[in-house]
């Protein structure tokens, strides 16, 4: 299921040549997640690479994950975040 939910995400991926010709990329609805590097090829990977670190976050802290393309991760809380005062 991982393995499916990382392509179907990946497939929605969205990329950009920035002007100082460094790229750009982002997946809609994964809000905060974005990757960037010199090459389109470099961009697709640190974008795979933040992607999967968002995802293990967000279970980590159970957060509701997106659906993507009818695949669900399901994300119990594992650890707990302490408060800060």
């Amino acid at each position: 299921m991982f393995a499916e939910y990382l392509s179907a995400a990946m497939h929605r991926a969205q990329y950009e040549e920035m002007e100082d010709g460094d790229f750009w990329g982002e997946i809609p609805g994964f809000d905060g997640l974005w990757g960037s590097a010199s090459s389109l090829n470099e961009c697709r990977e640190a974008l795979f690479s933040a992607l999967e670190d968002w995802i293990l976050v967000g279970i980590a802290l159970g957060h509701d994950l997106p659906e993507v393309d009818g695949v669900v991760i399901p994300t119990p809380r594992i650890c707990e975040v302490p408060e800060v005062a």
